[in-house]
């Protein structure tokens, strides 16, 4: 195959040195620019060489992973508090994708658009380039005033020259200790190898690079003038076309909220909202494209890269079609149809985006003559004006070189006013590990705040006599954190190993319920906290069964006030409400079903959000409460024999009016000091491991479920309401049924005594042994219909007394 650089090497003397790697990435072209004479034309970035999407976003993707292994090296948390700024208008997309190799870093990039109402961060010039001024228009001015690095994403590293200015300037007004330089390749010469380190010295920071290859272009003496003697020679005019394709436009469903690009910035909350937003889009174009359409182009719009890329890539998972990718550009750049050289064709057009530097052209390459059944044209509102439609426009001139033409609008994303006094209080991004819980960060966020240097812990004493007396809700503190002994730990992990199969049994039957019944792409919205470990695994279970990333947040519910009200508008603003799916561990009585469904009533009738389905996903349903889940079996499940030590070292949710505002979310802590002891990964890798032999009976188990009759029996209160008349208790809250509330009250609350079912065996183990050591005892009962009951004693006082004489007291 013919290097698409032999062209002007052989006319210029310009010569490409370097790694192998850089000829496939790199062809070069000449520019009509007076600065500089050739073009490194990038084979994989997606601008001027339509390219496979998937090659495109793995090259930037593979990058940001790179810097994120190289920000982790030195053993500290820098990649959690990175910022990624990208450069307009060539690596804007790139950046984008480094972003997401990165992790859940925030981005940014510069851009040449000035947009009205939205203050300069900062500023920079492009020396060489056509067009030489970069704005820096940040939503939030915090984004770029942090400490932790800056990564600076751009498609190539030549002279340094732009990069530096941009560090200066922001290095002046926010200086901070490291700064991560990336791009495909560096082509720096020999004499600019020492300024970067010489620059790094100066501004006293660190400054690394990383990129995919090396090497350097050698110019021969005079360079500029030949090549543009070569240009002026080779220059002609594009003969227009007259169009003859159809123009269909395709309407996204583009999610409420959700930027069009980083122009503003661009968070990880942002980049959830697009992930589960992106099958629906691609299926609303995939259903518009023609029927035996068998090469597709997408094609962007100059700084818009990311998301034209993104919609690429998933219709190339949709269609059978061959998916290409590329974008429209304001780069000046002579056209050869040789295949010695990179731009084989060009499409000239006016700009239709209202630009500061007035009307001009605009320029699309390598479509003309590419062979492509139809262009996918993806513009931001911004940019769909006249213009666009006019005769000679973009539109018109894709039409003269293919048949179909569908034009997809992205909404323009332009900040509101700070000022502005109807702007609802913006919502915090979900918490994330491992700066707040001890799960990965990509397998739940939390939508809670941290109050982790708040002193919520009571005696257990206290708490009981509070709560029973009306005094306090149980939900404004904490009790002492249970600490298991040796023996109680040995247990757990006995009871882990014994059970990891049935739960994973369980789990792969309420996911794929899930999945058939409520959403092909659900968002799992757990319960906290015991429902968190058991939306870790549905989501896993998606994804190893199905190759599904779902989103998965937590959420806190408070019996008696109902769920978190701006937890639900997050969710709102990022998601379909009809594709929520609350998930939890296991009901009881259905204390919990009850609430939740009296909370979003409450909530569609105060905030008029509807959506939101109030039924629970469970992974056991003993108490015959929900429809969906994976058990009605009253067994052991593991996840509750701890507290935060089994879910992320994460305490139980808190609601206290001195803490929680009325635009915060609802508290809870991170239990960071108990990471010795934290087995909250190897709860979910042990049960994990067992889904690919648990695979055949969950799609029978499952199967069955789907086709048969789960309508709620409640049988569960029934049982409750009688156990606690039959005990004199006569309060249905103090009577908490199966073994994993039984479990709660042993570790939570002040316990009176212990029902279990007559020859209940292995899964009454961990409970006869707390049992013991609080000195409750532990009655046997025939008939019982769950394996065990829990029961708080009624009229508890200060200094009661166990069965053997011993305080009632953790």
């Amino acid at each position: 195959m013919v290097w698409s650089g032999t062209w002007v090497a052989e006319r210029l003397g310009v010569e490409l040195v370097g790694d192998e790697q850089l000829t496939e990435l790199l062809g070069l072209a000449l520019r009509r620019n007076p600065k500089r004479a050739h073009l490194l034309v990038s084979n994989v970035l997606g601008k001027h060489v339509p390219q496979s999407p998937s090659v495109v976003y793995a090259h930037g993707f593979t990058l940001g992973r790179r810097v994120r292994e190289l920000l982790a090296a030195d053993g500290g948390r820098e990649a959690e508090s990175a910022v990624v700024l990208g450069y307009a208008e060539t690596a804007t997309g790139l950046g984008h994708c480094v972003a997401d190799g990165l992790g859940l870093a925030p981005y940014l990039h510069s851009t040449r658009r000035p947009v009205q109402g939205v203050a300069c961060a900062g500023g920079f010039e492009e020396s060489h380039s056509h067009a030489t001024s970069h704005l820096l228009l940040p939503e939030d001015p915090a984004l770029l005033a942090g400490d932790g690095p800056l990564v600076l994403v751009d498609d190539e590293f030549s002279t340094g020259n732009t990069v530096m200015n941009t560090i200066r300037d922001l290095h002046e007004r926010h200086p901070r200790k490291r700064y991560v330089v990336v791009a495909l390749v560096d082509m720096r010469s020999p004499a600019d190898l020492g300024r970067l380190e010489d620059f790094a010295r100066e501004i006293s920071a660190r400054v690394d690079l990383v990129t995919a290859a090396a090497g350097t272009v050698r110019l021969p003496q005079g360079v500029l003038e030949k090549g543009q003697e070569l240009v002026a020679r080779h220059e002609s005019a594009v003969p227009d076309r007259e169009a003859h394709g159809t123009v269909t436009r395709v309407t996204l469903g583009w999610p409420r909220g959700l930027p069009d690009g980083g122009r503003h910035g661009f968070s990880p909350g942002h980049r959830t909202l697009l992930e589960d937003a992106l099958p629906a889009m691609a299926a609303r174009l995939a259903e518009a494209v023609p029927a035996g359409v068998r090469r597709l182009l997408v094609l962007g719009s100059e700084e818009l890269m990311y998301t034209p890329l993104r919609l690429a890539r998933e219709l190339e998972r949709q269609l059978p079609a061959e998916v290409r990718y590329s974008t429209t550009t304001r780069s000046p750049v002579l056209a050869v149809d040789d295949p010695g050289y990179a731009i084989r064709t060009r499409i000239v057009f006016p700009a239709h985006d209202d630009p500061s530097d007035g009307p001009g052209e605009r320029y699309a390459y390598n479509i003309a003559d590419a062979g492509f059944d139809a262009v996918v044209a993806v513009v931001d509102s911004a940019a769909d004006t006249p213009a666009l439609h006019a005769p000679g426009g973009l539109l018109d001139r894709l039409a003269a070189h293919t048949p179909h033409v569908l034009l997809a609008v992205v909404p323009s994303y332009v900040p509101a006013p700070p000022y502005a006094p109807e702007r609802p209080a913006m919502l915090s991004e979900p918490l994330r590990g491992p700066a707040f819980s001890s799960y990965p960060p990509e397998e739940v966020g939390w939508l809670l705040q941290d109050l982790s240097d708040v002193t919520l812990e009571a005696p257990t004493e206290e708490r009981e006599e509070a709560i029973q007396s009306g005094g306090a809700h149980y939900a404004e503190s904490l009790p002492v954190e249970y600490q298991p002994s040796e023996q109680y730990q040995e247990l757990f992990h006995a009871a882990l190993e014994a059970s990891a199969a049935r739960l994973a049994q369980a789990v792969g039957v309420v996911t794929e319920t899930v999945l058939a019944e409520r959403s092909p792409r659900p968002v799992l919205v757990s319960l906290a906290r015991a429902g968190t470990p058991v939306g870790v695994l549905m989501r896993r279970w998606a994804e190893h069964r199905h190759g599904l990333e779902l989103p998965h947040y937590a959420v806190s519910i408070v019996r008696g006030r109902g769920i978190d009200a701006n937890a639900l508008r997050y969710l709102a603003d990022h998601h379909d409400p009809s594709d929520v799916v609350f998930v939890d561990g296991w009901t009881g009585k259905g204390a919990i079903t009850r609430e939740l469904a009296e909370a979003i009533g409450r909530f569609e009738a105060s905030d008029g959000i509807t959506g939101f389905d109030p039924e629970i996903a469970v992974l056991a349903d003993p108490g015959s409460c929900v429809r969906t889940y994976g058990t009605r079996e009253d067994f052991l499940i593991p996840s509750a024999c701890l507290n935060s030590t089994v879910s992320g070292l994460i305490s139980r949710t808190v609601l206290r009016a001195d803490l929680v505002g009325p635009h915060d979310y609802h508290g809870a802590k991170f239990y960071r000091e108990l990471a010795a002891a934290d087995v909250s990964v190897a709860f979910l890798d042990a049960v994990s491991a067992r889904f690919a032999e648990v695979e055949e009976a969950v799609e029978v188990q499952a199967k069955e479920l789907l086709s048969g009759d789960r309508t709620p029996t409640w049988e569960g209160w029934a049982a409750v309401e009688r156990i606690s008349e039959e005990y004199g208790i006569h309060d249905v809250n103090l009577v908490k049924p199966g073994v994993g509330e039984t479990t709660r009250v042993l570790l939570r609350r002040v316990p009176w005594k212990i029902l279990a079912r007559s020859g209940a065996g292995a899964d009454l183990g961990h409970v006869r042994l707390l049992a013991e050591q609080r000195g409750v005892p532990v009655e046997e009962v025939d008939g019982l219909p769950y394996t065990c009951v829990g029961l708080i004693h009624p009229r508890y006082t200060r200094g009661a007394t166990g069965a053997d004489g011993r305080a009632v007291a953790v």
